[in-house]
């Protein structure tokens, strides 16, 4: 059922139709919403939210003229379309009286014109029911809209579409725009456009971030990067994990506490090789459990990964990955951080640490293997070929540039776009039927080839590279093998990683020299055991920090579930 006969929008096109509500089932409805309240009252609840916005609610499907087509007293002018979100709250309050609060989350605009609930309608939709919800809840239309990553969404996006709301109503007002600065915050605040934030992603980033607002710890929060890594787990119905905050989904799983560490073991130091995601990481929760720990970083920067990754477009907010923990590790005087310190198995074994932890990162591969193809691809060595590592070391081909991407996340649609932005005739190929593929769980691939589109670069989607000649590369149809020249100066391979692990690899075959250097453990993560997003990293990082001298438990952690009780009688 639906408010009018259409096909059911979801993200899989599944082939259904909904039929129209009758009359009367609207009025089962309205009661299916009463019957909801009262549980709610009878569990204990002091909150009722009701859901208008994003696309999914049924409240929304009854304002948008784009799902509401009926021509009874619940379809055409504003006021009809409306009848049904005041009907539910009036009949909600006869059941609960004022024992519960009501919000109503409304999209602020659904912008696809004048045919949905745009901002206008959304104005004068508050204007003519102003005392209606106990609190209004605005967001923007679609989730891609309203939660978009940082790499397209600045930072209080939708400001201009809430501003001078409140004039038109005497309730108070939470919402959102992929908030993360406590002084955006606080100005949105004080300048009476909301009254209350609205912030998922900087709650998972730090959920503590109100504390430490209150306390004055701004230093000290774990700012929200808008990587939109979080969101993956929902598209994926898998664990989510979050770039920041390592702890996220693991407090009742682990016993992982966000700002609690557990207590130190029975061994004193550690040596981290390596200042990447995982290294920081590991380095900082190490530190806070108590362990003297040394950092020894290759390169004149720490940051490995990230501190070379934010310098591409759009991605100067991933950032602070790097930045949290180089502040927090300054603050310990148990940490030492060693910067062009280049190390191999012969000096760790000369430094006497207990602990060894290898995070050496991983580099990118030159010969494509990755998805499409598992050996390497016949490759000219007369063709410029380029990695994304010598793209971010500053070797920027121009001319005509063949990018091929079986990576599918968001490297390859970041580089595109930083070759078109310098002039070069920028040719994407990619297996996939969608440009940077994975991102559409991350709600940002339909923006990125928006974005490459409009700065002219050619996208040739479902096909893949078979070889790659002189003065061209040769593609094939994934799916007939169907093959066609791509004239071209020179080639980007995103393909796929692989792990710096030599030092680690010589330390191993040297096992038997760690008992005379005084060495317990050693042990690789991160991207040099296993690369991936910069969340892995960090989590990987985290856990290495947590089970440092801890009892081995074997195999995997085994999920922890709350089972209800039954009553005795």
């Amino acid at each position: 059922m639906a408010v009018s006969a259409m096909p059911i929008r979801t993200f899989t096109n599944d082939p259904i139709q909904a039929r129209a509500l009758s009359k009367s089932e609207i009025k089962d409805l309205r009661r299916w919403f009463v019957t909801a309240a009262k549980r709610s009252k009878q569990a204990g609840f002091d909150l009722i939210c009701l859901y208008g916005a994003h696309g999914f609610g049924i409240f929304q499907h009854f304002l948008s003229r784009a799902t509401n087509q009926r021509s009874d007293e619940y379809g055409g002018s504003l006021e009809n379309r409306s009848r049904f979100a005041r009907e539910v709250i009036a009949d909600m309050r006869d059941a609960v009286g004022d024992t519960m609060a009501i919000t109503l989350r409304v999209s602020l605009d659904e912008t696809i014109g004048d045919l949905g609930f745009s901002n206008a309608e959304v104005r004068d939709f508050v204007e003519m029911n102003r005392d209606l919800p106990d609190l209004w809840d605005l967001a923007q239309g679609t989730w891609e809209d309203c939660s978009g990553p940082s790499r397209f969404k600045d930072e209080a996006a939708q400001h201009a579409l809430v501003k001078g709301i409140h004039d038109l109503t005497d309730k108070p007002i939470v919402g959102v725009g992929r908030f993360t600065s406590p002084d955006v915050m606080v100005k949105q605040i004080k300048s009476g456009v909301l009254d209350f934030i609205g912030c998922a992603r900087p709650s998972i980033a730090d959920p503590f971030l109100p504390q430490k607002i209150e306390q004055g710890r701004i230093e000290d929060i774990r700012e929200c990067i808008g990587c939109n890594i979080c969101i993956t787990g929902d598209m994926t119905m898998s664990l989510s994990r979050c770039t920041q905050n390592p702890t996220f989904m693991e407090e009742w799983r682990k016993g992982w506490h966000p700002e609690i560490m557990n207590p130190k073991g029975d061994s004193d130091n550690v040596l981290i090789v390596g200042s990447g995601p995982a290294g920081l990481e590991a380095g900082w929760a190490l530190a806070r459990r108590g362990y003297d720990v040394a950092i020894a970083e290759a390169k004149t920067e720490i940051g490995g990964r990230v501190a070379r990754e934010r310098l591409l477009p759009g991605l100067s907010a991933w950032g602070r990955v790097k930045d949290y923990r180089e502040y927090q590790l300054q603050q310990r005087a148990n940490v030492e951080i060693y910067l062009d310190s280049a190390l191999d198995a012969a000096s760790i074994l000369e430094f006497g640490f207990e602990n060894v932890a290898i995070a050496t990162g991983a580099r990118w591969r030159r010969d494509g293997v990755a998805r499409q193809h598992v050996v390497a691809m016949p490759i000219d060595g007369a063709m410029q070929l380029f990695t994304p590592d010598d793209l971010m070391d500053g070797t920027v081909p121009d001319g005509r540039v063949v990018l091929y991407d079986d990576d599918h996340y968001y490297m390859g649609g970041v580089l595109a776009e930083l070759l078109a932005g310098q002039g070069a005739q920028v040719t994407l190929i990619t297996p996939s039927a969608y440009v940077s593929d994975w991102t559409n769980n991350t709600l940002e691939q339909a923006r990125i080839h928006t974005r490459l589109a409009e700065l002219g670069v050619e996208i040739v989607l479902n096909r893949g590279v078979t070889r790659i000649a002189t003065d061209h590369v040769i593609s094939d149809c994934i799916y007939t093998g169907q093959t066609r020249e791509y004239a071209c100066d020179a080639v980007v391979m995103v393909a796929s990683r692989t792990g710096n692990d030599t030092v680690y690899t010589d330390l191993m075959a040297r096992q038997a020299d760690w008992a005379d250097a005084g060495i317990k453990t050693v042990k690789m993560f991160g991207d040099a055991e296993a690369a991936g997003p910069i969340a892995w990293a960090t989590y990987a990082g985290h856990r290495y920090a947590r089970e440092l001298d801890e009892a081995d438990i074997g195999d995997a952690l085994p999920f922890r579930r709350e089972i209800t009780g039954l009553a005795a009688d």
